[in-house]
């Protein structure tokens, strides 16, 4: 991974604002959550964001992959980086792929979570062209390079009742034990309220859903579900839009087969550095926390039916005229 040096205090979070002067919230595994340009984030995470919108400088090549937590982030970097970088393996289940070694996000390193946090400045020259990275802020705290260059940004979103089931599940098992469990109720209170790690949910989803509709040749919008029902179309859309379709002797020698079965959360969830107890790629979170089902469907086995209308009548009034919509699997009876 690049080197990376630790800028000044003056350039820090308290150096640009006031955390105190930001509406505060109790976030899902305890720490605060504070309001920052419209957005929920926790302190260390708004301050790698401003020194990220400072110092980073976006390259034309660059390839940035933007989520929402818990809608497919560890899936859409595996393929991203496999994609990108097949040409440099004879075979893409070859025995020193970094995906068998290495779990995703070390190898698509988030701005937040990795380059800049803790007042770090990544000297981002290692980094091979076309560089890949990953981040879940919203659009709007983008730096200006990002947006005015030509780099490409590839969003992935998932339906809002999978992604909330996912991210309670997720949050629960950082929160400390003395806390307890986080009700399934109050988090879908919170949810509902915007109140979520760079959340609101309709406001991240949309804000890259409208980029999509005026430069979708600037983002890509993915959504969960339809990698789930037709891998290898979305893997062949990914690659397209990269920059790096499949020829048609790669489509015939079964390249994008492998790359799918090789990025697949049964494969990734099987290898020692994903299951292993105590190996962390992530603050909070140990790598065998990443991969729980990846099912589409599953808030089924969670949600009440007064639960998911109270849901679908936010996101309804939320996203409202933006022709933005999920499919539900399985539908709700009543």
């Amino acid at each position: 991974m690049a080197n990376t040096t630790h800028i000044n205090q003056s350039d820090s979070l308290m150096g640009h604002l006031d955390l105190l002067s930001l509406p505060k919230e109790k976030g899902w595994i305890g720490l605060p959550l504070y309001q920052y340009q419209g957005s929920w984030c926790h302190a260390k995470g708004i301050q790698a964001a401003i020194s990220f919108q400072k110092h980073f400088h976006a390259s034309d090549t660059d390839v940035i992959l933007v989520t929402t937590p818990k809608s497919g982030t560890t899936w859409l970097k595996a393929l991203a980086f496999a994609i990108l970088n097949r040409h440099r393996y004879t075979s893409t289940l070859s025995q020193n792929h970094p995906l068998l070694t290495d779990n995703p996000h070390d190898l698509v390193p988030f701005f937040e979570f990795k380059l800049y946090t803790d007042n770090q400045l990544p000297n981002l020259a290692d980094f091979p062209s076309p560089r890949l990275f990953a981040t879940h802020i919203p659009y709007p705290w983008l730096p200006e390079s990002i947006k005015n260059s030509n780099c490409k940004i590839v969003y992935l979103c998932r339906n809002p009742r999978d992604t909330l089931v996912s991210y309670w599940h997720f949050t629960n098992k950082a929160r400390p034990e003395t806390l307890g469990p986080l009700s399934l109720e109050k988090g879908l209170e919170m949810f509902c309220k915007g109140i979520t790690g760079f959340g609101p949910f309709w406001d991240h989803a949309l804000g890259y859903w409208n980029e999509n509709l005026e430069r979708p040749q600037k983002v890509l919008f993915l959504k969960y579900e339809e990698l789930k029902n037709d891998i290898k179309c979305q893997v062949k859309r990914l690659a397209e839009f990269m920059g790096c379709p499949f020829t048609i002797g790669e489509e015939r020698d079964g390249v994008i087969d492998e790359i799918s079965r090789l990025c697949s959360f049964e494969s990734q969830r099987s290898l020692e550095v994903n299951k292993s107890s105590g190996i962390r790629s992530i603050s909070y979170f140990e790598n065998q926390t990443l991969y729980r089902k990846g099912e589409v469907g599953d808030w089924v086995n969670y949600l009440t039916n007064p639960m998911v209308e109270q849901l679908d009548q936010v996101m309804e009034e939320k996203l409202c005229g933006s022709g933005l919509t999920f499919d539900m699997y399985p539908q709700l009876t009543k």
